[in-house]
């Protein structure tokens, strides 16, 4: 079973998470924030991950750490859950169409952090949720699962729709990345010989 357990209690947040990444698309998501909720909640949808979540954060203040922290433990359940990542397929991407948006994913489990974020929001806010900080969660991930990872909007008008189809997409992307490739199942998919 390729599973993590993630306890991570700061004085800005106290985060427990659950994940599963051969999972089946099931979630508990309890961040404070309804549309963080959401977007974790399609991630792990599209991802077949099982993902629980609960997050005591400083949400009066804004959702910026909460957002922040929640990255950096689900970066953490992808590294501890994938291990020495013998046998996974490594790269991942996806195109996904949501209405007028189109949004480009790749990712390599590399073990060398990058985020490469072409993404124009047009608003600052959905809901009452800072939009720059769906940028902030990914790097807050790269960061904690080291991977090379690209996103780019390549049309898009609809903020809401924007970062929806980036969850969906890196969904779609790491179901990919992390899947087992029989043919090398006891190989790291690496000429180094380690990720």
């Amino acid at each position: 079973m390729r599973t993590a357990n993630i306890e991570r209690n700061t004085n800005e947040t106290r985060i427990k998470l659950y994940f599963n990444l051969d999972g089946s698309g099931k979630s508990e998501i309890h961040t404070g924030c309804g549309f963080l909720n959401h977007m974790l909640e399609l991630f792990t949808r599209h991802g077949d991950f099982d993902l629980n979540i609960t997050c005591d954060g400083d949400v009066d203040v804004d959702y910026h750490h909460t957002t922040e922290d929640i990255g950096i433990c689900l970066g953490q359940a992808f590294t501890q859950a994938l291990g020495d990542k013998r046998g996974v397929t490594r790269y991942g991407q996806f195109l996904l169409p949501m209405d007028e948006t189109l949004i480009l994913c790749a990712v390599d489990l590399s073990g060398r952090d990058f985020l490469g974020w072409k993404v124009n929001l047009l608003t600052q806010k959905v809901g009452d949720f800072d939009t720059e900080l769906a940028q902030e969660f990914w790097l807050a991930f790269v960061r904690n699962c080291p991977a090379s990872a690209h996103i780019y909007q390549m049309a898009g008008e609809n903020t809401h729709h924007i970062i929806e189809a980036i969850f969906k997409g890196m969904g779609r992307t790491l179901k990919m990345a992390v899947a087992m490739d029989p043919k090398h199942a006891d190989e790291i998919p690496s000429t180094k010989g380690v990720l």
